[in-house]
């Protein structure tokens, strides 16, 4: 239907008295040109005519603007009739995501098994987006657990304008390496899209947050806290990603309602390499870091970790 109406644009104008001064062969290239759906190509091809036939200039341009008009409508009414599917759909629609996983398993020597997986979704609607995230490395050495660690997260966003945002943020963390059995935050404030083009995204976002902690031994704390985070990704080529994220959380020393002195400082960050495979599989090298400036006793407080994965988007 979208060439049948774009193609009835110049048939209409051929009726009038003025297309008739128009030579056949170049109407018939300008019909080929919108025929063909590509605007740049139509844009150039009108150019080409003009330079070619300089006494037709006012009928060139009237057929580039009913064109330029008719495609106009075109993507309004498209843009209308998404807004309107975004807003009729259902909670579990609009959502995609990646998922990866990975394992291994040794024996001799060492007996060792280990799994890793994780799974993002995100949600984007006309003002609100929603980011969903859940990861798991487990590992298990000679009998004993080496590593545990699980990670969940739910992260709604509020578009303000098209660079500022609102957010709201609820993590539960498990690592029983660094000492705690469950660490659970809730945070909220505002972020902002420093860098938004089609190759090169790079926001940051702060805020006040509550975080409680629950330890190995049995103890736990509750504090106060502030959050500040950057996410960066930039395609370098069509088929290779940079992807940096980075996350820190600072608590105060006691239930103070102002940020006077940090009891301690943890630090997420991970910088991955991506390269497409197919369109929906990608390879990715990671190193992680992981750091608490207070780890429990027996803990020390920089971890670091080196993955390559496979993903699966869609």
């Amino acid at each position: 239907m979208k060439k049948l109406a774009l193609l009835a644009i110049p048939f209409a104008l051929t009726a009038s008295p003025a297309a008739a001064q128009l030579p056949e062969a170049a109407r018939a290239m300008i019909d080929a040109a919108i025929a063909n759906g590509d605007a740049d190509d139509v844009e150039a091809v009108v150019n080409s005519a003009r330079t070619a036939f300089p006494e037709d200039v006012a009928e060139i341009d009237a057929i580039f603007a009913a064109y330029t008009a008719e495609q106009a409508e075109l993507a309004a009414a498209e843009a209308a009739a998404e807004q309107e599917a975004i807003r009729q759909a259902g909670l579990f629609d609009n959502w995609s995501g990646e998922g990866q996983i990975g394992g291994f398993q040794s024996s001799g020597n060492t007996d060792e098994i280990g799994l890793s997986a994780a799974l993002s979704l995100q949600r984007q609607g006309i003002d609100w987006e929603h980011r969903l995230r859940l990861s798991a490395d487990y590992r298990r050495q000679d009998g004993a657990t080496s590593r545990e660690q699980f990670l969940a997260s739910y992260e709604p966003r509020y578009q303000i304008n098209e660079r500022l945002f609102a957010f709201g943020l609820a993590q539960f963390e498990r690592d029983s390496r660094q000492g705690y059995s469950a660490r659970y935050s809730v945070s909220s404030g505002l972020g902002y899209r420093v860098i938004d083009t089609d190759t090169m995204e790079l926001s940051v976002k702060a805020g006040p947050a509550y975080r409680v902690t629950e330890f190995n031994d049995g103890t736990s704390t509750s504090r106060l806290a502030a959050l500040a985070g950057l996410d960066f990704d930039w395609d370098i080529t069509d088929t290779i990603k940079l992807t940096q994220d980075a996350n820190s959380t600072v608590e105060t020393g006691g239930e103070a309602l102002v940020i006077i002195d940090s009891s301690n400082t943890s630090l997420t960050a991970t910088t991955g390499l991506e390269a497409s495979i197919t369109d929906a599989l990608r390879a990715r090298l990671a190193w992680s870091i992981e750091y608490d400036s207070n780890p429990a006793a027996g803990a020390v407080s920089t971890d670091t970790l080196t993955r390559f994965t496979l993903i699966y988007g869609f």
